[in-house]
């Protein structure tokens, strides 16, 4: 088994300088086998060469262990920032279940974003003070991910348990969308992340790209106005926040749709 040695990154630039969890803890690595064909982290690192769907990458644990104890107690760190830390070789390797264990010893809250259902299984340790849990839904076709219903069972599951937990639509690409079932979900929490598109997610993304006109950082994305008129048609939840690459969309959110102006991610702390 390969070991997944950068598993540890303080994320800065435009990403870093929106996000307010912008420190990545990744269980796995140099691959994903989910391997999403909108996933922007496989568009980063197929064209070095370093993107491996079938055997990703594991980090060591003894390593891990050794930056969690670093960490600031109280601090927040997101698990599955480049690849999903409950793909299917989670069931084997486990590493992302000590690295839980690990995160609540240190006591370092965790963000956990995964379109995988492994999640409920790890319900007797995810402690609710310091998880905060993201299931991505998108019903986009040919996922290699467990089903759409299967994810919004494990939104639903975690919601009733009590633990902080929202639906997050990334990417939301409206066309895909089963607007009836999103609407419907038992969840009052939900994160929109609009496609951004580049030379490799249009190879492997068939799909329209006439209306994603806005470049920024190296991405196409779609016009603000685009962007207002398909997250009007998000009407089923209490609370919504956009996360956003795009500064002037960015700006546009917080002050306007956001539930809490300081954090897109909308966790409960501290409550």
């Amino acid at each position: 088994m390969k070991e997944f040695k950068s598993f540890y990154k303080q994320v800065g630039g435009n990403e870093g300088n929106k996000c307010r969890y912008n420190t990545r803890l990744d269980t796995f690595g140099c691959g994903c086998q989910h391997d999403c064909s909108y996933c922007y982290a496989k568009s980063l690192l197929s064209f070095r060469n370093l993107w491996d769907a079938k055997e990703p990458a594991v980090a060591d644990i003894d390593k891990v262990e050794q930056r969690i104890a670093r960490l600031e107690p109280g601090s927040i760190v997101r698990l599955g920032g480049m690849t999903d830390c409950f793909q299917p070789m989670e069931a084997q390797e486990r590493v992302t279940l000590a690295t839980i264990e690990l995160l609540n010893k240190y006591g370092i809250g965790y963000l956990i974003v995964t379109k995988s259902d492994l999640i409920c299984e790890y319900m007797n340790i995810l402690d609710k003070e310091l998880a905060h849990i993201q299931i991505s839904t998108t019903w986009i076709p040919c996922e290699k991910a467990v089903s759409t219903e299967r994810r919004i069972k494990a939104i639903e599951t975690l919601h009733t348990a009590g633990f902080d937990t929202a639906v997050r639509l990334s990417p939301y690409v409206p066309q895909f969308v089963d607007f009836d079932r999103l609407n419907s979900i038992q969840c009052s929490k939900i994160i929109v992340e609009f496609l951004r598109v580049n030379h490799w997610i249009r190879s492997w993304l068939p799909l329209d790209y006439s209306e994603y006109t806005v470049k920024h950082a190296g991405y196409n994305h779609l016009p603000l106005e685009k962007k207002v008129e398909y997250l009007a048609k998000i009407t089923g939840f209490d609370e919504v926040s956009v996360c956003e690459d795009v500064t002037e969309h960015f700006e546009y959110w917080r002050e306007c749709v956001n539930h809490n102006k300081e954090d897109c991610c909308n966790l409960r702390i501290g409550s």
